[in-house]
């Protein structure tokens, strides 16, 4: 009886851990795969090849929506940018709301320009919040175009300075003259 509680205690923390193991610089990014504002269904490794900023975020959620010119200034500053292991820079914004319309509107007003906008509609258990392990928003990861995990929660100048230190450097040819 005792073997048989301490080996049910075993698997269950075993099981625990290996579910809600944190996600870290250099793991691959788990798939994404929810609906597009519009509707479509999306794969985020569709976006394989691209630098992009997995942004969790809600309408509902203050602190987002003061971030949200921040993300803004970042994808138009790099959007067409080379990177060592990527060709141009996106936002994959998923959203932790349950309104469909709050959640459109949002991204209207706040100018969220790039087009991939997912959600499925269930708050705090969105499937990809829930595989990401996020426990507050905003929360961000930044994946290469491997789909690697390269950045955490990076923001404003850090994540400028990233996607800085990322970029392939520009060749300088030296004339002979």
């Amino acid at each position: 009886m005792k073997i048989k509680f301490i080996l049910l205690f075993t698997i269950s923390f075993i099981s625990f851990n290996l579910y809600s193991q944190e996600l870290k610089v250099g793991d691959k990014a788990p798939e994404i795969i929810q609906n597009l504002v519009t509707g479509e269904n999306f794969h985020l490794s569709e976006l394989k090849g691209k630098m992009v900023l997995i942004d969790f975020w809600a309408s509902w959620c203050k602190p987002c929506r003061k971030e949200n010119p921040n993300v803004v200034a970042i994808y138009n500053k790099y959007k067409d940018a080379s990177f060592k292991n990527g060709e141009q820079f996106t936002v994959l914004g998923v959203s932790l709301d349950f309104n469909q319309k709050l959640w459109a509107k949002a991204i209207a007003d706040d100018q969220l320009v790039w087009p991939y906008q997912v959600s499925d509609l269930k708050g705090w258990k969105n499937a990809a919040a829930v595989k990401y392990n996020v426990k507050s928003i905003p929360a961000s990861y930044l994946i290469n175009g491997d789909g690697i995990i390269i950045g955490i929660n990076l923001r404003d100048s850090d994540l400028d300075k990233k996607l800085r230190r990322q970029q392939k450097k520009k060749s300088h040819s030296l004339s002979k003259g």
